[in-house]
């Protein structure tokens, strides 16, 4: 299998990524955020026997220098390294713009230097805002509607730009709301799931009346694999999305039932969004991810949903993994 470099492989996508990819037979490198603690992040708790399979590359994607190193001999990058919580967006968007496009922009000159196969740049569904039909397909007009999507926007066509210009062979891969195990209490899933495991019943959110297409992490995995493998996705913008579409406030009734608990729900002003700036539908179109890449879901629909969250409950409702998060404060 070719050298594989993932940036962002200690976070929640990309360690589940990584550790698929070891199990598939391939070299990996993974790229971590250099840290005094020498902590890899989620790689720390992923099984000893895939870990140890692993090259591991402390940096920081904001560096040029680190980054084309990093890339040595790697024909295959997925490029996941990214700020992405919305509310710290509003807080210090100068980091994003850092991180997101400055990051971004080094990931493909060094590819470019370095004559990379193939470059897998991961954009998001916050790109679209607010749906202005559904369900949302790839051509579907792109808004900024929050800091961290604008420079997601600017990173995708930074991406597309150097295809354009240079040929580099680029996919873009856009997931909707991946959710699963190891996601940050700053998602909605794990902040309702968390909270419940620990005993809250009346549970903190911002706004309930938005949609999302949730697509469970195991579907998001498989979904940039399939990507990578197919030849017909170079140059293109791919959906990875259930397809389903439910609401905010419909999901915590679903994950109290399955939960067994009665939960109430408190907004709380700290956790909504500007009005402005509140996305208020996502459902994705994923048929071009089927026709080029041959991509299904296979947590799709209703019933998907609810298998995709028994897993993260069970996962949650592990005290040692209980532990990691602090339930009873809002992670901006």
């Amino acid at each position: 299998m070719a050298k594989t470099l993932v940036t962002g492989a200690d976070g929640f996508i990309g360690s589940h990524l990584t550790e698929s990819l070891v199990r598939a037979g391939h070299d990996v490198r993974a790229f971590v955020y250099y840290n005094s603690f020498n902590s890899w992040g989620w790689l720390d708790h992923i099984d000893s026997r895939v870990r140890e399979n692993i090259e591991v590359f402390a940096g920081d994607i904001r560096d040029p220098h680190g980054v084309r190193e990093a890339m040595r001999d790697c024909d295959l990058v997925f490029h996941l390294a990214a700020l992405i919580a919305i509310p710290y967006s509003y807080h210090s968007p100068d980091t994003y713009v850092d991180t997101n496009v400055k990051g971004t922009l080094n990931v493909l000159q060094a590819a470019r230097d370095r004559n990379v196969g193939r470059v897998v740049h991961t954009s998001t569904s916050e790109v679209y805002g607010t749906a202005q039909s559904v369900p949302i397909a790839e051509e579907h007009p792109l808004v900024g509607q929050s800091p961290y999507s604008a420079t997601k926007i600017a990173a995708d066509q930074m991406a597309i730009a150097f295809h354009r210009s240079f040929g580099l062979p680029v996919t873009i891969v856009r997931p909707f709301n991946t959710y699963g195990p190891r996601q940050s209490a700053r998602a909605v899933i794990p902040s309702i799931v968390a909270q419940i495991a620990s005993g809250m019943r009346r549970i903190q959110l911002g706004a309930v009346s938005p949609t999302r297409d949730f697509n469970y992490i195991d579907d998001t995995v498989s979904g940039f694999i399939a990507c990578a493998r197919s030849d017909q996705a170079i140059g293109e913008v791919i959906n990875i999305g259930s397809g389903y579409e439910i609401s905010v406030g419909d999901t915590v009734r679903l994950i109290a039932e399955l939960m067994y608990a009665e939960v109430g729900i408190e907004t709380k002003s700290e956790r909504l969004r500007p009005a402005a700036s509140e996305v208020e539908r996502l459902v994705a179109d994923n048929r071009k991810a089927a026709r080029l890449c041959g991509w299904q879901p296979s947590c799709a629909g209703a019933e998907g949903l609810k298998r995709g969250l028994g897993a993260t409950i069970a996962w949650f409702k592990d005290p040692d993994n209980l532990l990691r998060y602090k339930a009873d404060r809002y992670n901006i």
